[in-house]
């Protein structure tokens, strides 16, 4: 066999859907743990220097965006370990691959432990869903600061007196106690916090980061797909291998029927 004949084997060998799956995964991943973790530190930031300039008053919020930044660290490492035992996984049960390798035998263990990576997938599919839609938030509260810029800067409002009468408390918002202070800022001031850079890489990159929860969960349900029809071919595997077991048998006891007969026959002769 040349070598371009070995190449195309090899080729042939590869779970492509399974390699999708994980690249879409570590790329969804990585965006949402890189921007998330800027972001909220971006955050934060905003808040000391113009919503909440008494520490005590957004102690406790400091404290929880630190503690999610130590579960984006934890995240990114155990999807990155959790991708690659999926493909390796997609590797090994892909048709393909088996018949590099000739023949194999399917044991209980490997169908139960494809099985629990079905469960497994399906429970952090759910679980990403819940990202998802909590990584929207953030993106829905710099969106109404960013509105609320665009009409103080519209020609309509722009140099009038309701300018200053134009402003945001992100105290409603909940992420702050009512008694923060200044809590709530108005016209000019807004205008200039939109202006900051802080604001619009924070923005812009929670806007990535919920995108980023949104690749990973497609990932997810590929990856689901892919698992449920690897289970379902390892399930087909091991009854086909139990048919030829028993057909095996009996070819086996039928030979040694024959032989007897033959041994009988010859010995009345």
């Amino acid at each position: 066999m040349g070598c371009f004949e070995c190449c195309i084997k090899c080729l042939g060998g590869v779970p492509y859907a399974s390699l999708v799956a994980t690249i879409l995964c570590f790329s969804g991943v990585a965006l949402f743990c890189g921007c998330g973790h800027v972001a909220l530190a971006g955050t934060v930031a905003i808040l000391e220097q113009h919503f909440s300039t008494n520490a005590s008053d957004h102690a406790l919020l400091s404290e929880v965006i630190q503690l999610m930044q130590y579960v984006i660290y934890g995240i990114a490492s155990f999807f990155f370990l959790y991708g690659i035992i999926l493909l390796a996984e997609g590797f090994y049960t892909t048709s393909a691959v088996k018949e590099l390798h000739g023949e194999f035998k399917t044991t209980a263990c490997g169908r139960c432990i494809s099985g629990m990576f079905v469960f497994l997938t399906y429970v952090l599919g759910v679980a990403w869903l819940g990202v998802f839609g909590f990584s929207a938030v953030p993106v829905f509260m710099f969106y109404n600061i960013w509105s609320t810029c665009e009409v103080i800067k519209s020609p309509q409002t722009n140099g009038t007196t309701g300018v200053e009468q134009i402003c945001v408390d992100i105290r409603q918002y909940g992420i702050i106690p009512w008694n923060a202070f200044p809590g709530k800022i108005c016209g000019s001031a807004l205008e200039n916090i939109c202006n900051t850079n802080e604001f619009y890489m924070s923005y812009h990159l929670f806007i990535v980061a919920c995108a980023g929860a949104g690749a990973t969960v497609i990932a997810l349900i590929h990856f689901l797909m892919i698992l449920s029809s690897n289970w379902a071919y390892l399930k087909d595997a091991s009854k086909m291998q139990a048919y030829q077991d028993i057909k095996a048998k009996e070819e086996q006891e039928l030979q040694d029927i024959q032989s007897r007969s033959k041994e009988q026959l010859n010995s009345y002769t």
